[in-house]
């Protein structure tokens, strides 16, 4: 296609065919209105408007040449309406130089979204034309327009201007085309990124480092790590130097895929080319030794850190908190948020949705209530997160009361309850037994929008299974898979308890191999609840058999699974082989607990009051 076929037409090309007096008339008419706008006369102009053709616009426009300044003032007071294509591209042709205010992109970013722009030939066509009789020439107005389209979340079709410019001949500047693989990074158009970049090698438009770093971001979202590290050579072959947004851009995507080692070896390469880590440096690898639970390795680099001229973050500090919360090491998560606060760094919500769910998981409700006590005072607005965290905890703690006090606070402040909201409470009242309150607040979840997931459709089967119903639990299960969501061990695990409870051992059974036949690895949990159900009943040969296959399969018996075979030997009058089953857990290193001495008890009794001796520890 050739671009430039047609140049810009005289204003009296647009009246041709006009009579003299309706020429006349509009040329008094086009006169008035600049005199106006020069005069700044801008009733006059507003009272013109009704008669402004867009052809009048553009000549207009053309004749406010020597004061582009006028422009945007004359086009907000006619409006955007009275712009067509041609006067459009004479105004934004003729901002184009006005520099940094850019108001030429404000106008094409207003036309964008007005539905006036639309990229291809036409646009083109006739900002070329436009173009021509600009002092600036078209390369500006053209890669004001690339902007002005990726900035309107538009980058593909600023793709496709794109390559209108290179029909010109024109090349854009590398720092437009770095904006556009910005953009297309941003919305993870990572092939059209590649696109881009294999035209400006075409167009023999040099790389920078911004250019270089941007690639290197790409490859690293696409996981091609390899390519990345490669990369960064091509990148100083190039004689372009790389900088710690290099280095950190490719440290990141190693730690973000849990190779914090190898993040850690392109940091001493870093260091080799004497490039001094910075804050984003450290946080992205002690937020990845924190993941992979290699705490001390994180609170050596937090110390490497403070040495350096490098200042901790919210975040590094919250990737802290949350890696020693996780582990249980609330006094050295607190130390952490002691030290952010020594620093000046206000703790975050997120700081203290961490250390809530911590104290809740441990049990110690009064330090999590003066935690929430210390945000209100600090004036630190409770998220979805430290809602779905605390009422949780209270569904824990059986206080289901409570936790439906936080649901109805949390819908009068606006938060919208997620899946995990309702999950937590559906676990709290099944526990409490109120199976059919959960079910009814199941399907008010999914009347809201929410789709439930495996959690939420688990906690209300493990509801109906304890509460001895597993003929509404199967139920569930078919309803998960109309609805696409996979059943898990969990699901299974549940199912195999309540049919148990129920006294059908035998189809429990039948559920093992069926978890193997849809690729569900049963845990101890199966083997655990299969061996009580049959200990229950007295079938203890078959829960020794369920033993053996589970020390087959590579599992050690837990202290559960000792006490449920020797509850059943010693309900079965078998007291010497309870009392057996005693010393094989000694020898293999298993704990009795109180269970395993009251069922034990309890046989040795009915078999004729033996005294229990402990083994030594």
């Amino acid at each position: 296609m050739k671009i430039f076929r047609s140049l810009r037409p005289s204003a009296a090309f647009y009246l041709c065919g006009s009579s003299p007096v309706e020429y006349a008339t509009a040329s008094s008419l086009e006169n008035s209105v600049v005199e106006s706008v020069l005069g700044s006369r801008w009733d006059a102009v507003e009272a013109a408007v009704p008669a402004l053709t867009p052809p009048l616009v553009t000549t207009v426009i053309r004749r406010l040449r020597p004061h582009p300044r006028l422009i945007p003032t004359f086009l907000q007071r006619i409006g955007l309406d009275r712009l067509e294509l041609s006067s459009l591209s004479a105004a934004a042709s003729e901002l184009a130089g006005l520099g940094e205010a850019l108001p030429a992109l404000d106008l094409l970013k207003q036309a964008i979204a007005g539905g006036k722009i639309q990229s291809g030939p036409e646009l083109f066509e006739s900002l070329v034309a436009a173009a021509m009789e600009s002092a600036d020439g078209a390369l500006p107005v053209f890669e004001l327009l690339l902007r002005a389209l990726w900035e309107s979340g538009k980058p593909e079709e600023a793709l496709e201007a794109f390559y209108f410019v290179k029909e010109t001949g024109a090349r854009p500047k590398i720092e437009i085309c770095n904006g556009l693989l910005s953009a297309f990074l941003r919305t993870n158009r990572l092939g059209s990124a590649w696109r881009l970049y294999a035209e400006m090698f075409r167009m023999k438009i040099q790389s920078n480092t911004a250019t270089f770093n941007i690639m290197i971001n790409v490859l690293c979202k696409e996981g091609k790590l390899r390519k990345a590290v490669a990369f960064l050579q091509i990148m100083e072959s190039s004689g372009v130097r790389p900088t710690a947004v290099t280095y950190n851009t490719i440290i990141h995507g190693h730690c973000e895929r849990g190779r914090v080692d190898i993040g850690l070896e392109i940091l001493d390469s870093m260091r080799e080319k004497g490039i001094s880590p910075d804050s984003y440096t450290f946080g992205i690898l002690i937020s990845g030794l924190c993941k992979r639970g290699k705490l001390e390795e994180a609170s050596a680099m937090f110390s490497e850190m403070e040495e350096s001229s490098a200042a901790p973050t919210a975040v590094t500090f919250n990737a802290l908190i949350d890696g020693f919360c996780n582990k249980g090491d609330l006094e050295t998560a607190f130390a952490y948020r002691t030290k952010m606060e020594a620093r000046g760094i206000d703790p975050t919500v997120a700081t203290y949705n961490m250390l809530l769910h911590a104290l809740l998981m441990e049990r110690r409700n009064a330090e999590a209530d003066r935690l929430v006590e210390e945000m209100e005072k600090k004036k630190l607005a409770a998220d979805a997160v430290t809602y779905n965290i605390l009422i949780n905890g209270c569904s824990r703690a059986g206080n289901v009361e409570r936790a439906f006090h936080l649901f109805e606070e949390m819908s009068a402040r606006r938060l919208r309850p997620t899946a995990v909201t309702y999950t937590s409470l559906i676990y709290g009242l099944s526990r409490r037994k109120r199976v059919e309150e959960a079910h009814r607040l199941f399907r008010a979840a999914i009347e809201s929008g929410l789709a439930p997931d495996a959690v939420m459709f688990n906690a209300l089967i493990d509801g109906f299974c304890s509460g001895g119903r597993p003929e509404r639990a199967f139920e569930l299960v078919a309803e998960m898979e109309r609805r696409h969501v996979t059943p898990d061990e969990i699901t299974f695990n549940s199912l195999m308890r309540g049919l148990c409870l129920a006294g059908k051992v035998e189809e429990a059974r039948k559920l093992l191999e069926e978890m193997r036949n849809r690729g569900i690895e049963p845990d101890h949990v199966s083997y655990n609840t299969l061996i009580s159900g049959y200990s229950r009943r007295g079938a203890v040969g078959d829960a020794l058999r369920l033993r053996d296959e589970m020390l087959h399969r590579g599992f050690n018996p837990t202290v559960l699974t000792y006490n449920a075979l020797i509850q059943g030997l010693s309900a079965g009058g078998e007291g010497d082989l309870a009392e057996e089953l005693l010393r094989e857990m000694w020898s293999k290193g298993v704990g009795p607990n109180d269970g395993t001495y009251i069922a034990l008890m309890e046989g040795l009794a009915g078999a004729g009051g033996r005294e229990v001796t402990a083994p030594p520890a």
